[in-house]
């Protein structure tokens, strides 16, 4: 999850690959690691359910979410803007 430390809390980058909810999106953000003993870089995926006040955000979009107080008991994360839209 490629996160950094800004002000409230943690914000990452990813894509929405769910906009069927209302007033809510999936977004998955995906990050390299290396496996401890062999070395070899894998690729891993983190799916979170980010917060969309005006339903604005479609499938495909690239978007960045930042962390914020618990909304329900899966939505932690809110949509702090739309970086490129699905074409």
């Amino acid at each position: 999850m490629s996160t950094e430390k800004v002000g409230q809390g943690r914000t990452a980058l990813g894509t929405v690959i769910s906009d069927r909810m209302d007033k809510t999106v999936v977004v998955e953000i995906q990050r390299l690691n290396s496996h401890p003993l062999y070395g070899k870089v894998l690729l891993r995926s983190t799916k979170l359910k980010a917060h969309d006040e005006s339903n604005q955000c479609r499938e495909g979009d690239q978007v960045e979410v930042s962390e914020c107080r618990p909304l329900s008991k899966t939505k932690h994360w809110r949509v702090s803007k739309i970086i490129a839209r699905a074409e």
